[in-house]
């Protein structure tokens, strides 16, 4: 299953991803940081690795970037699950860009992870990705 994930200028979840690149073979597509460049566009199936923003606020947990890529149609119905990572500072909207993704695409959230993830967090989305009895071989 590939992999498509927006990370910010800090480079957390672009670190996660290296992480889980390293334990598993696995294709990634990065989502562009700036607004202003052209959408990208996937032809197989992905999960969709994600942050939380907002500062513990809903309103913009959701990276502008990561609306943009899903608005295209052809995007929003290849996704086949959702890993979204945020801060427990956040309290209560800890991840919550996660379910909003997940609702508005039909999709699970397969996992939660706080900041760069810890190694338990990318063995258990590396056995998500390649595992042919995980829950994305029932949506694809």
């Amino acid at each position: 299953m590939d992999v498509v994930y927006f990370s910010s200028v800090s480079e957390n979840t672009h670190r996660f991803v290296g992480k889980l690149q390293d334990k598993v073979e696995v294709a990634a597509y990065r989502i562009p940081l700036r607004r202003t460049d052209p959408a990208s566009f996937v032809t197989r199936p992905y999960v969709l690795i994600l942050p939380s923003y907002g500062g513990g606020d809903q309103r913009g947990a959701v990276p502008k970037q990561v609306i943009k890529f899903l608005n295209v149609q052809e995007n929003r119905a290849l996704i086949r699950g959702v890993v979204v990572s945020g801060n427990t500072n956040f309290g209560v909207h800890y991840c919550c860009a996660g379910p909003i993704v997940a609702k508005k695409c039909g999709v699970p959230i397969l996992h939660r992870f706080e900041l760069l993830g810890t190694a338990r967090d990318v063995d258990t989305v590396a056995s998500l990705l390649t595992s042919p009895q995980s829950v994305l071989s029932t949506t694809t």
